[in-house]
């Protein structure tokens, strides 16, 4: 974030823009569709940009564009990260344009997105990089008006002289001000003074996107560029034995059909290079349908692989992993669930809870399960790359391409600073981009052939290639003394390949006998990170389970909660509890109160859940009817603490996803395997929520708070289940103790 004299003509700065993925465009359009009040406000491009830092070049005229460095997957990050930096450099909105930023580690931190931290690690970067440039045109124009810097003001990209009575604006300082050595301090802004922070900003990418204008990864289109896809087993278990392209590489367009390795034997993989194949066949042609046609004509033996192990590197424990041979189906994988489960390992354990269910008057014991899911981006992976002899230059959608990069480096032998990534906009993401083995893969094959190609996967490629929410169980356990009083809380939990469980997490700590045990089984299914990793399976068994208990002893779920809540804040147990139980119950009265909880409709089932993650507080109140047999979602209300707001609309909006992509991956999200075959490889079997079934209403409330941003675009979502089950329940007096729910209500 160094001051630099770089200045940029206007052809340059086109050209730019143009290769960090036309970020830029967009908002010049936007920009000029606005009717400006005057003359003075209707600015063209300027003729020249000053770079004051990474984040921020400034236009002769006044003009500003501030660069995005996160991935932008419809998290709205593109605009709330800017706006972060606007409002430390006390910008004028309106004459901001905002560009999507290259991979550039030189002058950008943590440039990735993933556990909704984007915003909460990026807050006091952003905010700085806004501050020290707006402090360097201040001293600029303290230099150049021979006042003292602490007399002049700022505001919305106009630079004052109270005494004096002089004014210019941005651009007429932005040379100077680059060339100037960096304030040791910089003043940021109080909330109080915030007009930009905590003001409703529609998206910058908004009308590109409703006119279709080229921003994703699948539009990605260079001169001389070829077309390629691949080929991976059709079961996991599986790898390539031998191949046969006599019948496809004589067919029209077609350039070279030939056998790739996305990672070498023995690569120490970190933690996002998991693949589930390795060995590929891969087919390069003139365009798609070529190619398409190319594949289905080549035939591919497979065969069985034996255990084996492989290095890992989980983020600086290594350790070497076992992968089993075999081909799974899920009878068998459930039998290992159940069977490891007994042996689980003690993670955390408060007073006596052995002591606790012996004595107990009464225990409850419940089970749930969670299937596999596929994450069914609606734009399907790819990756554009060229490999010209040692220099690279890739672009697509991903969301860790820091990370990718040092796998890139490795696989291709070629230098780190050699290699450009830029990032387009993710059509879906939510975990599955930030295993970007495809990258690896495009690169691999366009350095084989010499030339550009822009690989593509089909639907059926993408969902039968692994990286799955994994398979869960856990199994609760309450004991209830004579009173019903809750005196023990048990949970055992796991899944194909990790646990589900943050012993932690509520209700530990408020709760005097407590004892969680977790367990894992090895698997050749890959999975990875899904939408609230972890917490989207397991907060749907805890709160759907804390219902249970509630009913039990006769009191009503939220009140029951809140009890909890009020021993964990002034009597908790143990010490490592992770959530703030005032905070935690601030959204619990929030939605108790707005939903008017207690106020029952005819024909309406209500349910409640409530859930800590991603370092903020949900909590949602569900009511449905059931109508002819189908379920209708006819409002949801919620409460979210996220802490500080940066643009409340865009803020509704991802939670109000969270609702509507919870509610179908409820109801309908299922995956099996049968000998390593997924049992579904489309959308015509794998069942989406419709437009018809998502909720009539959804009214949305924050907390308001002053505390630093946290996360936002997963902790709505995982407590949505529970409550869905928990109204299902009050509808139909049925617990749902295994997801999908659907199935069962017929």
């Amino acid at each position: 974030m160094n001051p630099t004299s770089e200045k940029l003509n206007r052809r340059s700065f086109l050209k730019v823009s143009a290769l960090a993925g036309g970020g830029l465009f967009l908002s010049v359009g936007w920009l000029a569709g606005c009717k400006p009040d005057s003359k003075e406000d209707l600015l063209g491009m300027p003729e020249e940009w000053i770079r004051i830092n990474g984040f921020i070049r400034i236009g002769d005229n006044g003009l500003i564009t501030i660069m995005s460095p996160n991935p932008e997957g419809g998290q709205n990050v593109k605009t709330g990260m800017p706006m972060i930096v606007a409002e430390e450099l006390d910008a004028d909105w309106p004459k901001v344009l905002v560009e999507q930023a290259p991979l550039d580690t030189d002058n950008f931190t943590r440039q990735f997105i993933g556990g909704s931290q984007a915003i909460r690690m990026g807050w006091n970067v952003l905010r700085n990089a806004g501050a020290t440039a707006r402090q360097l045109l201040v001293n600029a124009a303290a230099q150049t008006w021979n006042v003292p810097a602490s007399e002049i003001t700022t505001k919305m990209g106009m630079i004052y002289h109270q005494g004096s009575g002089k004014k210019a604006h941005y651009g007429e300082m932005a040379s100077l001000a680059a060339t100037l050595p960096l304030p040791e301090n910089v003043q940021l802004k109080e909330q109080k003074a915030y007009t930009i922070i905590g003001t409703s900003r529609k998206n910058v990418d908004a009308k590109n996107i409703v006119t279709g204008k080229p921003l994703f990864g699948i539009d990605y289109k260079k001169e001389g560029m070829l077309i390629a896809m691949i080929i991976h087993p059709p079961a996991h278990g599986m790898r390539l034995k031998s191949f046969d392209d006599s019948k496809a590489r004589n067919l029209p367009g077609i350039r070279e059909i030939f056998p790739i390795k996305s990672h070498e034997d023995g690569y120490e993989r970190t933690f996002f290079d998991t693949t589930s194949f390795t060995d590929l066949v891969a087919i390069v042609g003139n365009s798609t349908w070529e190619v398409l046609n190319a594949k289905k004509a080549v035939s591919v033996e497979w065969e069985n692989f034996g255990t084996y192990q492989e290095k890992r590197d989980w983020n600086g424990r290594k350790e070497m992993r076992t992968i089993p041979g075999g081909l799974e189906s899920e009878p068998e994988q459930l039998a290992k669930m159940n069977d490891v489960a007994s042996k689980a390992k003690t993670v955390r354990k408060d007073g006596n809870p052995e002591m606790a269910f012996r004595n107990a008057s009464k225990v409850i014991e419940r089970t749930y399960n969670g299937p596999f899911l596929a994450h069914n981006c609606m734009e399907p992976m790819n990756f554009f790359a060229h490999i010209n002899g040692n220099q690279v230059h890739c672009a697509g959608p991903l969301q860790k391409p820091e990370l990718t990069e040092q796998a890139l480096s490795t696989r291709l032998g070629i230098p780190i600073e050699n290699i450009e990534i830029e990032m387009t906009r993710l059509g879906g993401g939510y975990g599955r981009r930030s295993y970007a083995h495809w990258l690896i893969e495009a690169a691999v094959i366009s350095q084989k052939v010499n030339a550009p190609i822009k690989l593509m996967y089909s639907r059926e490629d993408d969902m039968t290639g692994g990286i799955y929410r994994p398979m869960y169980q856990a199994t609760y356990r309450a004991a209830l003394d004579k009173d019903n009083n809750l005196i023990g809380f048990h949970v055992n939990a796991g899944g194909l390949v990790e646990p589900p469980i943050y012993p932690d997490r509520f209700p530990a700590g408020a709760v005097e006998n407590y004892w969680v045990e977790e367990w894992t089984v090895s698997s050749n299914i890959t999975v990875g990170s899904f939408r609230a990793p972890r917490s989207n399976f397991i907060a749907a068994a805890e709160q759907s389970f804390l219902d249970e208990i509630a009913e039990e002893i006769g009191k009503d779920p939220i009140d029951f909660r809140l009890e909890l809540l009020k021993r964990a804040k002034e009597n908790p147990v143990g010490e490592n509890n992770d959530y703030d139980p005032e905070r935690y119950a601030g959204v619990l009265e929030l939605v108790k109160a707005k939903s008017k909880w207690g106020q029952n409709q005819a024909g309406i089932s209500r349910g409640v859940s409530a859930y800590f993650c991603h370092n903020s507080y949900a909590a949602q109140v569900l009511d449905l009817r059931i109508e002819n047999g189908q379920v209708k979602v006819e409002k949801v209300t919620q409460a979210l603490d996220c802490g500080l707001l940066i643009n409340p609309d865009a803020a509704k909006n991802l939670c109000e996803g969270a609702v509507v992509d919870a509610i179908g991956t409820a109801m309908f999200g299922e995956l099996k395997f049968n000998q390593g075959v997924p049992d579904k490889n489309n959308f015509d079997r794998y069942r989406m929520i419709r437009m018809g079934e998502a909720p009539k209403a959804i009214d949305t409330y924050f907390v308001e708070s002053q505390v630093d941003p946290t996360g936002l675009g997963e902790p709505g979502y995982p407590s949505v289940f529970a409550a869905l089950a928990n109204a299902l329940y009050q509808a139909n007096g049925k617990r749902l103790y295994q997801q999908p729910f659907a199935p069962q209500l017929t």
